[in-house]
Parts: C-alpha cells; structure tokens; sequence
C-alpha cells in the first residue's frame, strides 16, 4: 500500500511558516518517512508526498491566507478546516505590494522544490504550476465557476512559475538520488566511512543531538549519490551527484559554509529559490554560500570530495 502522507504536508508546511523546533521532523520526511512505513517492509514508494490536494488550500492560497475564506460555499465560513498552517506573508488575500508578492512566490517555489526533492513519490495539486488561486476557499467543492476552474491565461508570472515548476520535475528526473528505493537513515553505506545523508549546520559541521532540539531554522542535507547500491530494471548499478540541499526558514540571510574537505571541491547551484534560478551557475571553489530569508538552495559538487567522513 502506499498512503497520502498528512506528517510531510503538515511538517513542509510549518517549516515554511517558519516555526521553529521543526528541522527534526522534517528531516524524517525529506528521507522518506522511514519512522512510518520502515517499520513493516514498506519501501518508500508507500510514502504520497504532497503539500497541496483537493481539498484545502491550493498552493498560492497558502501563501496568501492565514484563514479561511469560504463564505460563498453557504455555511456562514464554518466549512473547511480551519488548521491550514498557511502564511499569508504580510497582507490577508491579494495584493499589488511588491514586497510580499516576492515572498509569496519565494514560498511557493521553496514548497514546490522541497516537494521535488524529498524521497518518496511526490503528488502535484493540478493548478498549482500555473498559480491558481480559489480566493482564499479551502472547501470548493461546491464550486463550479472561476474559484475552482483552472485560469489557461496566465500572466507574465505566473508562466514564469510554470518554467520554474518543468525545472524543478527535471532537476528530479535527472538525479535518482531524490527517487531512492530505500530509505536514507544517515549512517555509513556496508562499513564504509561515506553516509547516504548528512545533516550539517551553517557552519558546514555535522548536526549533533543538541542541534536538533535548538529551535533551528536553517538546515542543510547532503545527499551522496556516487555509491548507492542501487540497480535499475537491466540490473545496472544507479549512481548520482554529490548534491547539498540548503533550507533557511527565518526572516534573515543566514549564510552557509561547504562541508570540510579537499581544496579542488568546485560547485554549481542548480537552484536558488530566492532569484529563481533554475539552471546551472558554476560557484568554482566557493567555500561559502549566503542563503537569503525563506528561501532554498540546491547546490552540486562538480569537482572533488568535500562531505564529511
């Protein structure tokens, strides 16, 4: 079986939001959900990742509302659910404020990338590519009309998001490293001193027991995929990139240093939801990379060895 996974939506949802104490969780959802579905033999196909569905919020909803807005549907707004750990970022519903409208669609990209990027099988809410708002109504149902029928004149913006989204499914269907078979516990791969993930702070050192109940909202994920132990359907061994995922949830630039290792370690930035850029910038020998307030950073090692053994 494989179930609908209401932990990774409510987790992705609330780092975003930025509320603290939730790197914990949330690494456990990025790696699979292991603490739900290992227990039994499930592998983490059996893990439907989604942040958006039918029913609630569609994707920019959730970063314009903070409540519910269901009045139309006839029951007095008392419908719907009323949790959505939604983030109207500034303004409740639509704005013409340059500020928050960066905002809105930096969330919209780091929930759609951290979607894009975590184990299990990811689940798009159809609309959400194309920016489609149901006004703030978390149970439409009811609705046959502009508030649940899907907008094909899109605006400057909103094809400039879809661009982002077709970027974000390639950058997956291109490094198998995020479509693990198994699930990833971060410990060395059959006795060799290399991990399958690590999990460091900003300042490039593996997170200890303290850090994780410290209130952190930056984390980073390094992912190795040069030794997987993994075989595709002609049994062929399945390799990747070295990639480092960078997370900062708060409300201030925190910037992160590259895991210790050899002085010929070079990177490229393959993502950066704060500009959202989504092709390849070659960094050269960066030792350093600041990442800006509620946003992500996908980062890949294009030369030499640099995580922590």
């Amino acid at each position: 079986w494989s179930e609908w996974n209401g932990k990774y939506r409510d987790t992705v949802r609330r780092f975003w939001k930025g509320d603290s104490g939730e790197v914990g969780e949330l690494a456990s959802r990025l790696a699979g959900s292991s603490d739900l579905y290992g227990h039994n033999g499930r592998r983490p196909s059996a893990s439907i990742n989604f942040i958006t569905c039918h029913d609630g919020f569609t994707l920019t909803d959730l970063v314009s509302y903070d409540d519910k807005h269901n009045e139309a549907n006839g029951e007095g707004n008392r419908d719907g659910n009323d949790a959505n750990d939604s983030w109207n970022c500034g303004v409740e519903g639509p704005t013409d404020e340059p500020a928050i409208r960066s905002v809105r669609l930096q969330q919209r990209r780091n929930l759609l990338t951290t979607l894009l990027c975590s184990v299990g099988v990811p689940m798009l809410l159809s609309g959400d590519e194309l920016g489609h708002t149901q006004r703030g109504n978390n149970n439409a149902y009811c609705q046959d009309n502009e508030i649940s029928w899907l907008d094909w004149e899109l605006d400057d913006e909103d094809k400039a998001f879809l661009e982002f989204a077709q970027a974000i499914v390639r950058l997956r269907k291109e490094h198998p490293v995020f479509r693990r078979r198994r699930f990833l516990y971060g410990r060395p791969i059959r006795g060799r001193s290399v991990k399958d993930i690590y999990w460091i702070r900003h300042d490039g050192v593996e997170m200890t027991d303290a850090d994780w109940g410290s209130g952190l909202q930056a984390i980073g994920v390094g992912l190795v995929g040069a030794e997987m132990f993994e075989v595709d359907a002609r049994g062929n061994p399945v390799t990747d990139d070295t990639l480092v995922l960078l997370f900062n949830s708060g409300r201030e630039p925190v910037t992160f240093t590259m895991p210790n290792g050899d002085a010929t370690a070079s990177w490229e930035c393959l993502v950066d939801t704060f500009t959202g850029a989504h092709a390849k910038v070659a960094l050269g020998h960066a030792a350093r990379y600041e990442v800006a307030a509620h946003s992500m950073v996908v980062l890949r090692l294009a030369r030499g060895r640099v995580l922590p053994t």
